[in-house]
């Protein structure tokens, strides 16, 4: 069984629940028709620069390839004994890229450290 997150390219001010809507959007089946979103595409090309997913070589963290992409996110099914560098590196990369981040295992939602208001 996969670990799974994922990355959301939202606008700014949108909250857990949104992103919860739109992680059951996807799902569904449903993607809006959209170009994909900038920072999603700097997330993927940051991401795949050290852990490669077309092809997925040795050692990959990826369960299942390729990378599930949309206009507005990016799904990562990563394995479960997958280093934890791998996650410090997803989690480092979406607050970079301004991205919420979606933990399907319990359904949490990060937002990018910026969007954190004391």
């Amino acid at each position: 069984m996969s670990f799974d997150l994922s990355v959301w390219a939202l606008p700014a001010g949108a909250t857990p629940d949104e992103v919860r809507a739109a992680v059951q959007r996807c799902s569904e089946g449903r993607h809006g028709e959209r170009y994909p979103d900038p920072r999603v595409v700097a997330f993927y090309r940051a991401i795949t620069a050290s852990y490669p997913d077309r092809p997925a070589g040795p050692g990959t963290p990826w369960e299942v390839t390729p990378l599930h992409a949309a206009g507005d996110h990016l799904e990562m099914n990563l394995f479960p004994t997958c280093a934890d560098e791998v996650l410090l590196d997803i989690e480092r990369l979406a607050g970079e890229h301004d991205l919420m981040l979606f933990d399907a295992q319990d359904g949490s939602v990060y937002p990018p450290p910026a969007r954190v208001t004391p």
